[in-house]
């Protein structure tokens, strides 16, 4: 995408690097701040992601709550607070295992979560993730031109609080001020509508236009560009322009139900598929087209262990990570368990000899398969950020090899609880790679914040293996508490419990449909290779469009098949404002546009920081009340005026946005000394 080469000059990191030389980076009370933050916000992100399949980046605030408590002991270096948010991010991104592993419980194959195999699913996992992003930094982070939205926004939020830059707190505070209350109006109190949409009836064929009122998505779509927010755009022209009219005309139409249902019952259980294959094809060509940098990467990091400690202390402490022969050596280890962890898993199987078979292949797959996903995810956290990357694609691209490939290994499966085991193999499978490729999306994020405000690599890296550590132990209590007291829909854990009150897990229901499909052979494949031709398409595409110097992956492309409709959408709103801004202020010199950027980065940061905040604030009322939507007393009180209402509210966030980011005097926030 379009990388904005000033991004780097208006975020870069000057409050960090007139940090004093040897400032504090990893501490005591940070560690177990960062501790606390990362149970707090799992709590709150396990709740909400099994309710509405949505978790939150808890990167930024994080850095927040790191700045506001450690005032209170006397205050912290902008390093300090850095690997505080690093720590705690861990929390938003281990949770991603509720897109896979709830399925375990769904088709029977547990009864609960196991404490020690539901905290290896996540620890290991977690672990392999962090390996595979160290030798990915050099060639994701430092070498690629990604403007990594979600990373560039904590920096700008932790250089704010570190400058002491008045005006562009002021900016910061108020955007998150402004994005918070909208967040509290729509998903708190329900005053205000989240988003407008309409269903339209072409005879038979049913067309969905809608769009969502999150500030923070167009915060999100602001700093990644209008580049990526136009190949988006297309996913979404052929999902909802294309495929659904035409599988709605053609068998799938409405026939007396609810036109909106059935499209959005087309669009999750067939198009979808078709945007896993976009995906599928076009990740798999952009880790091929990464390979040259990434061993690039790897080569580097050989070089510099090959001259021993030494050689690496003569680095420049900003470009040192944990040594090339420590992740290589964890690697291997991490297979111990691994092993074990299969072997533990398939006990009970009636197996034979193919035991053995079963556990080497699955740790192999893992491994293998893991680090094209971490790959992959690392670029998509660069473009898109990590709360739009696609995690549950790489889990749907995950379940569906390895729920192809494992009857090729074990045969048929006979009977129903044979049946049950290759469907619980794969959601296991998917599940750590899940795990791996979040963690090295979250890390890579972390690592761009550390690039801004001139934090040292290895510090981060060890201290996300800490977030790993404390979140794996802490998941599973927190699964099984909130299963027992709410259950899952289709699988409650006891007799009488209401049913309406049973949390959804869409995406591993998602999942589990998807593996039982394969097993039983009712997939429909045909959407998978429609995606998979298409992918192919857009594959050449990009190859030419990159010759000519520009930039169109066929990733995003199904991505955008991919995402709701109202998340991208919204996200373009924001690209497009980004765009207008710097077409006006391209006419008033470099000074005037990156003074107009740098506002426009603190506006959309304090979007992300408002509404992420109040997110976390919702579910956890939503958790201590027992019950969904546990502050929407105003529900319904302004009838049908609430999309439109809702609607001037965004209209006039996107004018305001526009106007800020595009002023011309720049006297809120002149660059830091």
């Amino acid at each position: 995408m379009d990388a904005r080469p000033d991004d780097q000059a208006v975020s870069r990191g000057d409050a960090g690097r007139n940090a004093p030389r040897h400032a504090a980076e990893i501490t005591l009370r940070g560690l177990l701040l960062g501790a606390v933050i990362t149970v707090v916000f799992m709590t709150a992100n396990l709740y909400m992601g099994l309710k509405t399949g949505v978790t939150f980046s808890t990167s930024i605030p994080a850095a927040m709550l790191s700045m506001g408590l450690l005032r209170l002991f006397g205050g912290a270096g902008i390093l300090e607070n850095n690997i505080v948010q690093t720590q705690a991010s861990a929390a938003g991104t281990l949770c991603n295992v509720i897109l896979v592993l709830p399925g375990l419980v769904l088709i029977g194959h547990w009864h609960g979560f196991p404490f020690w195999e539901t905290t290896a699913v996540c620890l290991i996992g977690g672990l392999i993730g962090l390996l595979y992003s160290i030798p990915l930094r050099r060639a994701l982070v430092m070498g690629s031109g990604l403007p990594y939205p979600e990373g560039t926004a904590a920096a700008e939020v932790l250089h704010a609080g570190e400058a002491g830059d008045r005006g562009g707190l002021r900016v910061l505070l108020g955007a998150a001020g402004a994005g918070g209350a909208i967040g509290l109006a729509t998903t708190g109190f329900r005053l205000l509508a989240d988003g407008l949409h309409t269903t339209l009836a072409a005879g038979p064929a049913l067309f969905r236009f809608a769009t969502g009122f999150s500030p923070a998505l167009v915060g999100v779509g602001y700093l990644v560009g209008l580049g990526a927010c136009l190949a988006l755009l297309t996913g979404v022209a052929l999902a909802w322009g294309v495929a659904v009219p035409l599988l709605t005309a053609f068998g799938d139409g409405a026939g007396g139900q609810d036109p909106e249902a059935v499209a959005r019952a087309v669009w999750s259980e067939k198009v979808r598929l078709i945007g896993a294959g976009i995906i599928a094809v076009g990740a798999v060509w952009t880790v091929a087209s990464l390979g040259r940098a990434i061993l690039g990467s790897i080569r580097s990091a050989l070089q510099a262990a090959r001259g021993g400690g030494g050689a690496l202390r003569t680095l420049p402490r900003q470009e040192r990570d944990l040594p090339i022969t420590w992740v290589a050596g964890a690697s291997l280890l991490l297979a111990l368990p691994l092993i074990w962890l299969f072997g533990h898993f398939s006990a009970g199987a009636e197996l034979g000899g193919l035991r053995i078979a079963l556990i080497a292949s699955a740790t192999i797959f893992t491994a293998g398969f893991g680090f094209l996903m971490a790959a992959a995810c690392g670029y998509l956290a660069g473009l898109l950020g990590s709360s739009s990357s696609p995690i549950s694609g790489i889990g749907i691209l995950t379940t569906l090899l390895a729920a192809l490939l494992l009857p090729l290994l074990l045969g048929r499966a006979a009977g129903p609880e044979g049946e049950r085991f290759v469907v619980a193999a794969a959601l296991l499978l998917s599940a750590i790679v899940v795990t791996t490729a979040s963690i090295a999306n979250d890390n890579l994020q972390d690592l761009k914040t550390g690039q801004l405000v001139d934090a040292t690599p290895w510090r981060q890296q060890a201290v996300l293996a800490a977030g790993v550590i404390v979140g794996a132990l802490v998941i599973a209590p927190l699964l099984d508490l909130l299963y027992n007291a709410y259950g899952f829909v289709g699988a409650l854990p006891r007799e009488g419990m209401e049913e309406a009150a049973a949390l959804p897990a869409p995406q591993a229901t998602l999942m589990t449909q998807i593996a039982s499909g394969i097993v039983r052979g009712e997939l429909p494949w045909s959407m998978v290779a429609a995606g998979a031709g298409l992918g192919a398409v857009l594959v050449t595409l990009e190859t030419r469009l990159r010759r000519s110097g520009r930039s169109f992956p066929a990733l995003t492309v199904g991505i955008g098949m991919y995402l709701p409709l109202e998340v991208v959408v919204t996200i373009a709103c924001g690209g497009l404002v980004g765009r207008l801004a710097e077409r006006r202020l391209a006419r008033s010199g470099e000074a005037a546009k990156a003074s107009g950027r740098r506002r426009g980065v603190l506006l959309a940061s304090g979007f992300l920081v408002g509404e992420s905040v109040v997110g976390v604030l919702l579910a956890a009322a939503d958790t201590l009340s027992g019950r969904s939507a546990s502050l929407a007393f105003a529900a319904g009180a302004l009838g049908g005026a609430g999309p439109w209402l809702g609607l001037a509210v965004f209209a006039a966030v996107l004018a305001a946005f526009y106007r800020l980011a595009s002023r011309l005097d720049g006297t809120e926030s002149h660059g830091r000394s």
